[in-house]
């Protein structure tokens, strides 16, 4: 059960009853399904989490080959994609069944899957994007697990003129709202986003360019396969910095365009690394080396004259050369992980789609105006009935929008 609730509270008609969901995320690096669970409840115009636990699991070895090799720049047939859909599809639901057991004692209300994203439709010269694709049908989800599941929820931001990722904003605006100056969510997956909330303007999301998916794709080619990432960041610890490549990376367009903007492995992949490196290839370390610090400088040049505090989360946080790399960019900000605020960064993301399904089970939109270049702020995703036909209330509830989130233990 959740925190009671304070004496100094809102009296119980402007509290909403608990709702345990569980969120499930399988990001950039396509690697492993993440579920988190909390248990969600309105108090006044704030919204309380509680975390239940979060449990991550490997996509099965032949799955997550299959789903490697079809992505871009491969070309994959239908068949493919209906192989793809469903095999996402069973392994989201069975972590999702084994995370209301084990983490719900068995008992939940609603399941939010984010799905696998395979395409994100974003046109080379930047503007509006096109589309966006994430497999793995919830259908197989709710017979698993018998609850209702909202899913697709990038692709309603998108067709209203929004860029459909980063889409964590709305997330990020309630959990740090009031924090004095400037503060930045940062998220490193395999590409690198934020949202930056400043006191007195309108918050912004966008990919600030690649974080883990140049080096994951780097360290499992200079290893022959042996690696598929840089543990600890031992590799790129031995290695140098090369001015003259790390010169060549920065030369890509998308950084100098304007937010909010959006982009993924469409871009940033292996060929288009080996296309840069030149006619001497670097050792392994000095390679790992270099893209650190794109990483870290792409990051640092999105926020450096307006952040004053990076709230870090996701796996490349676990790479302690890239976090001192980010360091060093920005002397004089604050830069520390999501766990000191409550909210552990391997289970962030799950997290924020979590919340953004409970937006929804009640008709309330799940981003903030302006801030994916969207016309309109919408209420996200599509539902997949329970076994019983539970389906979101919606608006007859009348609960309100929140305007602050709070994670209590």
């Amino acid at each position: 059960m959740g925190k009671p609730i304070p004496r100094n509270q809102p009296s119980p008609a402007h509290i909403s009853p608990p709702l345990r969901v569980v969120g499930l995320m399988s990001g950039t690096s396509h690697d492993a399904v993440d579920a988190a669970a909390c248990e969600l409840r309105l108090v006044g115009d704030t919204l309380t989490l509680t975390p239940l636990g979060h449990l991550s699991a490997p996509y099965p070895p032949a799955l997550r080959s299959a789903l490697v090799t079809a992505l871009p720049p491969a070309g994959a047939t239908l068949e493919t994609v209906c192989r793809l859909d469903t095999g996402i599809g069973q392994a989201f639901a069975d972590v999702a069944a084994r995370a209301v057991a084990e983490l719900c004692a068995g008992r939940a209300d609603l399941v939010v899957s984010h799905g696998q994203t395979v395409f994100h439709w974003a046109p080379p010269d930047g503007g509006v994007v096109l589309g966006t694709l994430q497999l793995g049908e919830p259908a197989w989800i709710a017979e698993a697990t018998g609850l209702p599941v909202v899913s697709g929820l990038r692709t309603r931001d998108v067709a209203a003129g929004g860029q459909g990722a980063p889409l964590v904003s709305l997330f990020d605006a309630l959990w740090l709202a009031g924090r004095p100056g400037t503060a930045v969510a940062l998220n490193l997956g395999g590409i690198a986003n934020v949202t930056v909330l400043g006191e007195e303007t309108t918050p912004l999301a966008f990919d600030t360019g690649p974080a883990c998916a140049l080096l994951d794709a780097a360290t499992h080619h200079v290893t022959n396969g042996r690696l598929t990432f840089d543990a600890d960041g031992a590799l790129a610890a031995r290695g140098q910095v090369l001015p003259e490549l790390l010169a060549r990376l920065l030369d890509e367009p998308y950084y100098a365009r304007p937010a909010p903007k959006s982009t993924g492995k469409e871009l940033f992949h292996l060929d288009y690394l080996l296309a840069r490196l030149g006619r001497t290839p670097p050792t392994p370390e000095d390679l790992l080396a270099t893209l650190v610090a794109l990483t870290a400088r792409t990051v640092a040049d999105a926020v450096r004259h307006t952040a004053t505090e990076v709230v870090a989360s996701g796996g490349g946080t676990r790479n302690p050369v890239l976090l001192a790399a980010l360091r060093a960019e920005l002397p004089g900000v604050s830069v520390h992980t999501s766990d000191a605020l409550g909210v552990p960064g391997q289970a962030k993301e799950a997290l924020a789609f979590a919340v953004l399904g409970w937006h929804t089970w009640y008709g309330l939109p799940g981003v903030l105006p302006g801030a994916t270049g969207a016309r309109l702020p919408s209420v996200l995703g599509s539902v997949t009935p329970g076994a019983d036909g539970r389906f979101p209330p919606g608006r007859a509830t009348a609960v309100g929008q929140p305007r602050r989130l709070e994670i209590w233990p």
